[in-house]
C-alpha cells in the first residue's frame, strides 16, 4: 500500500502508526535518524525517510516477524521495515517462497509487496548508532510493540529474528504476565507461550548471512515450521 500503511488496518491500528511516526522520546535517536550519512549518490533524487518506523503487513495474520531496528539505507530511508537493504533481500525472498507475501523483493514504499498472513516489525523504530539500541530506548519503544501485538487478534506464532527480538518480545510478554523464565535464544528453536509459539532465527543481516550463520536451508526450515504450525492450528 503506497505510504507503507498497514494492510487493512483498524482506525486504532492505524492511530498507533501515526503515533510511532511522530515519536521524539529518545533524543539521541531522533538526532541520529536525521543526520545518519546515506549515499545521495547512490539514491539520487529520492527524499530519505529519516522518521521512525512502523510496522507493515496484514494485521489480521497469524504470523509476527520481529526484528531489531530499522537499517540506515533500508528502512531509515525508505520509511517500510525490511525495504531497501540486503536484510530485505533476504528475508522477503525466503518469505515470498513460503507464501507469505506477494513478491521476493521489498524496494520501496510503493512497490505493492502485500504480506500474507503475517505482520513484520522492529523492537526498536529508529536507526540507532552503532546498530545499538540502548535499554531506556528500548523501554520507550517497547510499548508500541505491545500495541502492535494487541493490533493483532488472531495471532498465533512469532518469529524472532536474533537475540536482541527475542529478549524484547520476552519483556512484552513478561508485561502481560506470561514468564520466559529459563528460555533463551537459539536458532531454529522454538517455544510455547499460552496459545503463542514463538519461532527463533538469527537476524539476516549481511554479517550473518555472508559468514555463513544464517543460511537459506536453515531460514528455510523455521518457515517450514511455522507453516506447518500454523496450518496444524488453523
Amino acid at each position: 500500500m503506497p505510504g507503507g500503511q498497514e494492510q487493512g488496518a483498524e482506525p486504532s491500528c492505524e492511530d498507533l502508526r501515526r503515533r510511532i511516526i511522530s515519536c521524539q522520546k529518545c533524543p539521541r535517536l531522533v538526532q541520529y535518524r536525521q543526520s545518519v550519512p546515506i549515499s545521495t549518490k547512490r539514491y539520487p533524487g529520492q527524499e530519505f525517510w529519516r522518521k521512525p518506523v512502523p510496522g507493515y503487513g496484514d494485521t489480521k495474520g497469524r504470523l509476527l516477524i520481529v526484528g531489531m531496528a530499522p537499517a540506515a539505507s533500508g528502512g531509515n530511508r525508505t520509511g517500510r521495515v525490511f525495504t531497501g537493504d540486503k536484510s530485505a533481500q533476504f528475508l522477503v525472498s525466503a518469505l515470498f517462497k513460503s507464501g507469505f507475501c506477494n513478491q521476493p523483493t521489498s524496494e520501496a514504499r510503493d512497490d505493492g509487496l502485500r504480506y500474507i498472513d503475517a505482520y513484520v516489525t522492529a523492537a526498536v523504530k529508529c536507526v540507532p548508532p552503532d546498530n545499538r539500541p540502548t535499554l531506556p530506548e528500548l523501554e520507550n519503544c517497547l510499548p508500541y510493540l505491545k500495541e502492535e501485538i494487541n493490533c493483532m487478534p488472531d495471532l498465533r506464532a512469532i518469529l524472532v529474528l536474533g537475540r536482541f527480538a527475542f529478549e524484547s518480545i520476552a519483556r512484552v510478554l513478561r508485561s502481560t504476565g506470561f514468564s520466559l523464565s529459563g528460555s533463551s535464544f537459539r536458532n531454529e528453536g522454538s517455544l510455547d507461550v499460552g496459545n503463542i509459539r514463538i519461532f527463533m532465527a538469527f537476524h539476516p543481516s549481511p554479517r550473518n548471512v555472508n559468514t555463513g550463520k544464517l543460511s537459506e536451508d536453515s531460514f528455510t526450515r523455521t518457515l517450514t515450521g511455522i507453516r506447518e504450525y500454523l496450518n496444524e492450528t488453523s
